[in-house]
């Protein structure tokens, strides 16, 4: 056993021996004597572990990994058993699995192969089935998978062996190099394309010859050669161009799933074996040109979905696309390159013009402006200097900045994004739930439609040939696929516009239950107000040196105290603070504070009521008092500010019906006040954090479907008892965490936008569901009637599957306008 844990008996007695040089592995680096290493051509191996990963990395396009880590040594895996044990490798889980809140391993695998919706579903009946697989969804738009299991009961090998097994392959999801695996993906349908293209224009040039022979007559030797020469021309296109239908049908039939695969399939092939026995017998007529556009046009078909697929799918990536691997930092005093999961909270980053920043911070030198149009969909540039922040996921413009990470990386905003965008798209709404389920029956239900129908005609009597390709027709005609595309290509062009927009759903089936909203409930600060108290009117009783309330407040991360040391900093520029002998916090009423045996208050009416101060001033707004000995000596007057846009997120609501209630922890008159300034007629005020969550479990009992919007850890109980809690991006990490949407750039502008986007891509799933429904109920009964011959059929087949994704493209194009 070497220091890698690796079983290797070959290198037991390596310290005894007396190597006169080294070399290095190929995949490792390490250096061992030649003798002892693995050769593979000019390559050199420590063990088997280390070729298997070496080729495994080759084969999926890895290959400029070893340009990037030439300088380092690696672990080697630590396991050498063949096939997929390199995904159970310590440094393979470094990377790419995460442990998850429950316990449970979790990793995103690209699954290779997949070119429908039932390989989808076949891929996740066959891992739900393992022991120890708690949960695998794919996403069809972009064939990721999310897989959670106990590592204790299945290892991530077995669950990659089973995806092998069924005919597909797997790798991590890497958004830096899954771009090749698209590329070649896209190569591979140009080639059977080309070859199908290529082969059904000529047999059509063959055919026309056929049809004017059938017209004006023919001898049947030179109809024989004709059809002998498109049955030579249809063979590559129905066994090179079709081998992935016939590839996914048969994996299906293995796990008892018919598929949409098996329909192409089984048409093709019936159609091409009966045109055979026809060119054999030298009677009736052959149909080698149906076989090749039926292959040929639902590959297009298939193609131009994953074009759209990928279109729709960069929206989201746009957020991480171009992460370089490592930044500057300033280690001893000089700048040094490091690796970004190596970067610490405290460490100094360098950042210039152009960059990205990959962790949140704080400016400790520079200033500058920054795009922060990926996180809040705002594309005016914002200015910061020395003691502002900034958010990973935004890029410098004209900065060359110092600033102290926050944040490591896995923690950054950006981190969190990509995992809030990655879990969004792979959650399924109830209502595709519903679609699959329709789909996974359809094609039984149509094979059996299609051997009613031959029965039919043979029974009524047709000859053989006719009932035939009748039934042959309605196999063709069919489309599950048009059915299962409706819901998931709409989705992610909701989840695309929206995180476009600086909404992030973390869930795509918050899209759909965001539409059916009847009841939206808002908390003050922070979501209908700024949630900044601005001082509007100060009164003086007695005269006082500002420096001492400056450095009462100054201290305080209480937002009225802010106001009021910022209001105190406007007015006097240049102020010292003094270091008083006594200081002291009282959450929620103020702070209490001594310099030179002076007692000093500054707070609320409570604070001032339990030191036994007399208070003669009363005001409508928030007020702080300042108390010197036991005199009010000051009593500054501060409005927290209404965002922007509230008045017409209220008009929009009403327009929507949906109610629209405030629940306020201030008092009476200031919510009073609020809610009649923006319009909302139904509010409550002092409410506890307890009082808003029984509220929002009273309307669930009425029926109401309700969102919540809050900022604070006083509106988590609320948050998590809503049907949907919109958080605020600035508000509290906790009540982010509760959200099942998050607004980035903290504007009502996006509140909106939110229900507007979840209703028109609930309008389109809907429209998409009709589209595939009213097809088959249009197409199949005159397929069956027999008016569609099989080449009509393929066309149909293909376009009604690019009806649906170019209605949700549609969509998507209209909002970028």
């Amino acid at each position: 056993m070497c220091s890698h844990g690796i079983k290797f008996t070959k290198i037991q007695n390596l310290g005894n021996l007396k190597l006169s040089y080294k070399i290095p592995c190929s995949h490792c680096h390490l250096e061992f004597d030649p003798s002892l290493m693995i050769k593979d051509e000019k390559l050199h191996f420590c063990c088997k572990g280390c070729q298997g990963v070496y080729h495994l990395l080759q084969d999926k396009g890895f290959e400029s990994f070893y340009e990037k880590s030439k300088s380092s040594t690696l672990a080697p895996p630590t396991q050498i058993t063949e096939g997929s044990s390199s995904f159970d490798s310590q440094s393979f889980y470094d990377k790419f699995v995460k442990t998850n809140d429950k316990g449970f391993s979790q990793v995103s695998l690209i699954i290779e192969g997949i070119h429908c919706s039932a390989c989808v579903w076949l891929n996740e009946k066959a891992l739900n089935k393992m022991d120890g697989v708690i949960e695998a969804n794919i996403n069809f738009t972009n064939n990721k998978a999310t897989i959670v299991w106990a590592d204790d009961i299945v290892k991530l090998s077995k669950i990659i062996d089973m995806i092998r097994a069924i005919g597909y392959d797997a790798f991590a999801y890497d958004a830096m190099t899954q771009e090749h695996h698209v590329n070649k993906e896209r190569k591979s349908y140009y080639l059977k394309m080309a070859v199908a293209i290529f082969a059904s224009m000529n047999i059509m040039w063959i055919a026309v010859a056929q049809y004017a022979g059938y017209f004006s007559g023919i001898a049947q030797d030179v109809k024989t050669i004709l059809n002998i020469a498109e049955w030579i021309l249809s063979t590559p296109v129905l066994f090179y161009s079709g081998w992935v239908f016939f590839r996914g049908a048969y994996y299906g039939l293995k796990e008892k799933v018919v598929n949409m695969d098996l329909l192409v399939a089984t048409g093709a092939l019936f159609t091409y074996i009966y045109s055979i026995y026809i060119t054999i017998m030298q009677h009736g007529e052959a149909y080698f040109d149906s076989v090749s556009m039926i292959i040929t046009f639902v590959l297009i078909g298939k193609f131009l979905e994953v074009l759209s697929k990928k279109s729709a799918a960069d929206a989201l990536d746009v957020i991480t696309r171009n992460i370089p691997n490592e930044v500057k930092i300033i280690r001893e005093g000089i700048i040094a390159q490091c690796k970004l999961d190596d970067v610490k909270v405290g460490d100094s980053v360098v950042v210039s013009s152009g960059e990205k920043i990959l962790f949140d911070g704080e400016i400790i030198k520079g200033s500058g402006s920054f795009d922060e149009s990926n996180l809040t969909g705002e594309s005016s540039p914002v200015y910061k200097s020395v003691g502002m922040s900034v958010v990973s996921g935004t890029t410098s413009i004209d900065a060359d900045i110092y600033f102290m990470a926050t944040r490591d990386f896995k923690h950054s905003t950006l981190s969190n994004i990509v995992t809030l965008l990655e879990s969004a798209i792979h959650k399924k709404p109830k209502i595709q739930q519903m679609a699959n389920r329709l789909s996974e029956h359809f094609s039984s239900l149509i094979l059996s439609l299609a051997f009613v129908t031959f029965l039919g005609w043979w029974l009524w009597p047709h000859s053989f040939e006719t009932s035939f390709m009748v039934a042959i027709s309605v196999i063709i005609i069919a489309c599950p696929c048009a059915l299962a595309l409706a819901t998931p290509v709409a989705t992610l062009v909701g989840l695309s516009i929206s995180a476009s927009r600086g909404i992030l759903f973390k869930e795509a089936a918050g899209l759909e239950t965001m539409a059916k909203i009847d009841t939206l409930v808002l908390d003050k600060t922070g979501t209908i107000t700024i949630g900044k108290p601005e001082v509007v009117k100060e009164h003086f009783f007695k005269d006082f040196d500002k420096k001492l309330l400056y450095s009462l407040v100054k201290s305080s991360k209480h937002p009225i105290a802010n106001g009021v040391a910022k209001y105190i900093k406007e007015q006097t520029k240049e102020i010292e603070e003094i270091i008083f002998d006594e200081y002291k916090q009282f959450p929620a009423k103020g702070i209490k504070a001594k310099y030179k045996n002076v007692d000093f208050l500054g707070g609320n009416l409570k604070l001032l009521q339990e030191h036994g101060i007399d208070m003669k001033f009363t005001t409508q707004e928030t007020a702080f008092y300042f108390v010197i000995g036991d005199e009010i000596a000051a009593v500054y007057e501060l409005k927290d500010k209404i965002k922007d846009g509230m008045p017409e997120l209220i008009a929009s609501m009403k327009q929507k019906r949906i109610e629209v209630v405030l629940l306020s922890g201030d008092h009476k008159n200031i919510t009073t006040n609020i809610a009649k300034e923006v319009g909302i007629k139904k509010f409550f005020y002092e409410q506890t954090p307890q009082d808003k969550a029984e509220y929002i479990n009273t309307l669930h009992k009425e029926g109401k479907k309700v969102v919540m919007a809050g900022d604070g850890v006083n509106d988590i109980l609320a948050l998590a008892s809503a049907d949907i809690a919109i958080a605020m991006g600035s508000g509290s990490d906790i009540a982010v965490e509760v959200g099942d949407v998050v607004l980035l750039d903290d504007s009502l502008k996006s509140l909106n936008e939110a229900f507007k986007i979840s209703k028109t891509t609930f309008g389109l799933i809907k429209q998409n569901l009709l589209i595939s429904l009213v097809y088959n109920a249009l197409t199949i009964p005159i397929a069956m009637a027999g008016y569609i011959i099989p080449l009509f059929a393929a066309i149909s087949m293909s376009l009604s599957s690019l009806l649906v994704v170019g209605n949700s493209m549609r969509i998507r194009y209209k909002w970028r306008r």
